[in-house]
């Protein structure tokens, strides 16, 4: 909520956006009829899955998936304080080294929307110091929009 209020307050916007991953767990998804993964529905699934299979799982199981709930019930308050949310499942990428990795593709997303949008705002304000946005972001600028970057100094791209 201070962040919004912040952005608010300082930049005078009127939506924000958030693309992000979320742990499904067996939930039904479908790229082709949804745009994004119902966050409503997924909670119920989420907490059916722990009320029927907790009792099956080892703790450390139990703690992930618990902790997957807390992360959907956050989006769930961000949708509230007034967030559009673009939520896309996790899928798990196994490496040439033995670990796994978790990727969404919400930095597609982000872009796509971008793009796709750009008749339709004369500002952007992007919170990610990602270098993959750079290409997208020079496009915005070179063609008018006023483009603000907010992103942590040691962890940005830019």
């Amino acid at each position: 909520m201070k962040l919004l209020k912040y952005l608010k307050e300082k930049y005078g916007i009127t939506r924000v956006l958030y693309f992000g991953g979320v742990e499904t767990h067996t939930f039904k998804y479908d790229y082709l009829e949804n745009e994004m993964v119902p966050i409503e529905q997924l909670e119920r699934h989420v907490t059916h899955f722990i009320q029927e299979r907790g009792k099956h799982m080892n703790d450390a199981a139990l703690l992930l998936i618990s902790r997957h709930l807390q992360r959907v019930r956050f989006y769930l308050k961000l949708q509230k304080f007034g967030y559009e949310l673009y939520l896309k499942p996790v899928k798990l990428y196994e490496q040439d080294d033995g670990t796994t990795r978790r990727k969404a593709n919400c930095d597609v997303e982000m872009a796509f929307y971008l793009m796709k949008e750009k008749e339709n705002f004369d500002r952007v304000i992007v919170l990610s110091g990602d270098g993959d946005f750079l290409p997208v972001l020079k496009y915005l600028r070179s063609n008018g929009k006023e483009v603000i970057i907010l992103a942590r100094g040691p962890r940005t791209a830019f």
